[in-house]
């Protein structure tokens, strides 16, 4: 068992400097080391609480050789706080690793709360913070992309999505084509900066309006709930005759299928097993 080591995972601003707590304060005041995503931006952050600890780059480039210092450091007895550029490590930011490992090991693990871009556009984008899903940035390409979009496109909480600024419109345009043009999008840029901007409208309306500008630094984007459509015994049924087709009993296919788009087992089956009786 480890002795003595404490890891601070310590939110940070998310743009304004105003908004640091005394307690982050404190935290950088007395840590030993600060592993931070960005060392350059993290200096400025020091600066503003008057704090001077040693510190080391964690990203996601270094991030398992620097875990391996980073439990040194604990092992040593030493109190380490963890940043990322802003906001809270580990959401959309490297960090995961480094918790685990250091509670498996034994050493104290506490977070420093704070401001969130995610909380902070859910709260300014209306549509109710009771349920929503937070999905990170979307994949680049391939399949996970389309099964992405395709679960976005269904969802019937709100959804929330980084998006970086040069793949604005892409992703703008990917996300209408799977949740029509229709829905309700806010998109939010600069939050708690002195140009902060909260834009909303329809996935439509965003397209061509944020196609025509310049934009800089990464957008916090919220997209309104839709209303899930009934399942389709058709769908389900295309489904449960492919699985058939590649060697799946009958029942197997009826279950799965049943399963994952809630349309009844047994009218699955039943169709299943006509088909074969009159093959």
């Amino acid at each position: 068992m480890a002795d003595g080591g404490r890891l601070y995972v310590c939110a940070t601003p998310i743009g304004n400097l105003g908004d640091v707590s005394e307690r982050l304060r404190d935290v950088l005041q007395t840590a030993d080391v600060v592993y931070a995503e960005d060392t350059r931006r993290t200096a400025t952050l020091l600066r503003h609480v008057g704090a001077s600890p040693p510190v080391r780059s964690l990203f996601v480039g270094n991030e398992k050789s620097r875990t391996a210092d980073l439990l040194a450091s604990l092992d040593q007895g030493l109190t380490v706080a963890m940043v990322t550029d802003a906001g809270m490590p580990t959401v959309s930011d490297p960090g995961s690793d480094v918790i685990r490992l250091a509670r498996q090991a034994g050493h104290q693990v506490t977070v420093v709360p704070g401001p969130s871009a995610v909380v902070a556009a859910v709260a300014l984008a209306g549509f109710g913070g009771d349920r929503f899903v937070f999905e990170g940035f979307l994949p680049r390409k391939g399949k996970e992309r389309s099964e992405r979009l395709r679960r976005i496109g269904g969802e019937d909480r709100p959804v929330v999505l980084f998006i970086s600024p040069h793949r604005l419109l892409g992703d703008l345009e990917s996300i209408a084509a799977s949740t029509g043009p229709e829905r309700e999008i806010v998109i939010t840029r600069e939050m708690t900066k002195l140009h902060e901007e909260v834009w909303s409208g329809s996935v439509g309306r965003a397209v061509d309006e944020w196609s025509h500008r310049e934009v800089k630094g990464e957008l916090t984007v919220v997209i309104a709930p839709g209303s899930p459509e009934p399942p389709s015994l058709q769908s389900a049924l295309s489904e449960a005759r492919d699985l058939v087709a590649s060697g799946t009993a009958p029942s197997e296919a009826a279950r799965r299928v049943a399963t994952a788009t809630g349309v009844s087992r047994r009218e699955i089956y039943q169709v299943l097993i006509g088909d074969q009786e009159r093959s």
